[in-house]
């Protein structure tokens, strides 16, 4: 009998002994046993900005500050070459070879400085305009052995009066100049005017009397300049 109790006390300390064991090995798988993390979910709080009401929007922002420049672009294309300007010549210059014998006509210059557009006509004396615009003209003559009374004239009307009083023993000079305004086919020449049968103006191989002229600038439109 007293064995038997003997086993059995046994018995029941080694049950007692494997249900505590067994006790704690399955508590320790449970705590190791994580749990599967569940799908988190972002959260996004409330838009509370509000629509422009109907057309105003809202106040423009500062522009910002101006970038730096760039580099030069690819030069362009070389243009093509212009028209070509017209050049619009008419000057003389002419002198005189034997004093003025005669007055009240146009004294006739026969001495040829310059004439290459052959506007100055030495058979009459006159210049004859063939481009209408703005000229100047300018005589320089010498006086012997009297008083000389010259007039410029432009068709047939006198625009200007030159008077030396000649000194004896001398050699006088007398001198005009004038602008004038030129239509094509104005006449513009010199004369001695007076009742004297000798007209003054002088001239020999060391002394000179001369009357020139030449185009300022045309009255041709600065569109039609050019060809």
């Amino acid at each position: 009998m007293t064995g038997e109790m003997k086993v059995t006390a046994s018995f029941l300390w080694v049950l007692l002994i494997g249900l505590l064991l067994g006790g704690r090995s399955g508590h320790a798988q449970d705590e190791d046993q994580v749990e599967p993390e569940s799908p988190v979910t972002d959260v996004q709080a409330p838009d509370d900005r509000q629509p422009c009401a109907q057309w105003m929007g809202g106040v423009p922002g500062t522009p910002g500050h101006s970038g730096l420049r760039g580099f030069p672009g690819t030069p362009g294309l070389k243009g093509e070459r212009g028209e070509s300007a017209l050049m619009y010549h008419s000057s003389f210059s002419v002198g005189l070879t034997d004093p003025v014998h005669t007055t009240n006509v146009p004294i006739r210059f026969t001495k040829f400085f310059h004439n290459e557009q052959r506007h100055y006509d030495d058979v009459s004396g006159k210049f004859r305009c063939a481009l209408p615009g703005v000229y100047f003209f300018t005589y320089h003559l010498t006086i012997y052995p009297r008083d000389a009374r010259v007039s410029l004239y432009k068709n047939d009307r006198t625009v200007m009066f030159t008077y030396d009083q000649f000194k004896q023993n001398n050699l006088d000079q007398a001198s005009g100049s004038i602008i004038l305004h030129l239509e094509t086919g104005d006449e513009v020449w010199l004369q001695v005017y007076g009742e004297e049968e000798f007209g003054g103006v002088y001239a020999d191989n060391i002394n000179d009397s001369t009357f020139s002229g030449f185009l300022l600038y045309p009255d041709i439109p600065t569109a039609d300049r050019r060809r």
